[in-house]
């Protein structure tokens, strides 16, 4: 492995703990709000964004706050928009829901479920229209699947041959509803044969599958071949979000934290020699001081003013 590649596999393993490390951060506090977490979801977002270039798009689902990260957002204002300030990325005013720094190659979140997607196929349209350099990227849940904006956007992506790539973060629940309990194929990849999309399936939990898959679907995209679908099957290792009910046993849950992508990549950059006890430690230490930092810089920042309440608003 050449330094360059030695650094981006190292890189990443240090995203994902930032991802893992943020996000518990910010739920012990009391006032981190209403949040939809990605514990057990790092390798989707991290595998994904590290294949996309500055001139692509990332459109998310609510959960946004795993992707963010993966795609360079700086944490502090991440932090500071999560909690309502006004030197967040949109004043304080959009939140996880709708998080947004387009000039970053984060185009949004959006908090509708399957909202993001026909949208993507909007931005994807007028990259296109332009002749603009770059890609989409549009990152949905499971739940998304079932909604006609879905079919319809893949009809569409199809036909046209949009240059717009499909992630579906299939962690297998609805809030608490089993995903087969919800959808008919035996693969949600599966949705996109109708319309002639090429389409996988690949292991979620496994940082290096993700990142395969996604830069053969992307490079495949950038040649002009139209669109493609991934579905990667993840875990989700908390409750769906900060407010809800966890359903499931502690004997289940214990067993689903176990395939731990963090530390799968951790295993395989050990067995490679590319990591050891004092590089683990190391980024361990640039990750707290990142969070401290982010912390500090929320709490130090200014709530917006009552008179920024309909600027913004279109």
């Amino acid at each position: 492995m050449s330094p360059s590649n030695h650094a981006a596999a190292i890189g990443a393993l240090r995203t994902m703990m930032l991802i893992r490390a943020f996000e518990a951060t910010l739920a012990r506090r009391r006032d981190h709000g209403f949040q939809l977490l990605s514990a057990g979801e790092e390798a989707v977002a991290v595998g994904l964004c590290g294949v996309l270039a500055d001139d692509d798009q990332l459109l998310t689902s609510g959960r946004s706050i795993a992707p963010a990260l993966a795609r360079g957002l700086e944490p502090a204002r991440v932090m500071a928009e999560l909690l309502g300030k006004a030197t967040g990325f949109n004043k304080g005013k959009g939140g996880r829901g709708h998080l947004a720094a387009p000039q970053n190659g984060f185009f949004g979140a959006h908090a509708v479920v399957g909202g993001n997607i026909s949208i993507a196929a909007g931005v994807a349209l007028s990259r296109q229209l332009a002749a603009a350099p770059g890609i989409v990227a549009v990152l949905f849940g499971d739940g998304a699947c079932g909604a006609g904006a879905l079919h319809e956007s893949l009809n569409i992506a199809a036909i046209w041959k949009l240059p717009l790539l499909f992630v579906c973060n299939n962690n297998q629940l609805s809030v608490a509803t089993p995903r087969t309990a919800a959808l008919a194929p035996k693969l949600l990849s599966d949705l996109a044969h109708a319309f002639g999309v090429p389409s996988r399936t690949v292991d979620g939990m496994d940082l290096s599958e993700v990142a395969c898959a996604a830069g053969e679907a992307v490079a495949g995209i950038r040649a002009g071949q139209g669109p493609a679908f991934i579905e990667c099957i993840s875990e989700r290792f908390g409750s769906h979000s900060t407010t809800a009910r966890e359903t499931r046993s502690q004997v289940d849950l214990r067993a689903l934290r176990s395939r731990c992508p963090i530390a799968r990549y951790d295993a395989s950059l050990r067995a490679a020699g590319l990591l050891d006890d004092a590089r683990f430690q190391e980024l361990e230490e640039e990750v707290t001081t990142i969070i401290a930092r982010a912390v500090d810089f929320a709490e130090a920042s200014k709530t917006p003013d009552a008179t920024e309440v309909l600027t913004d608003v279109l």
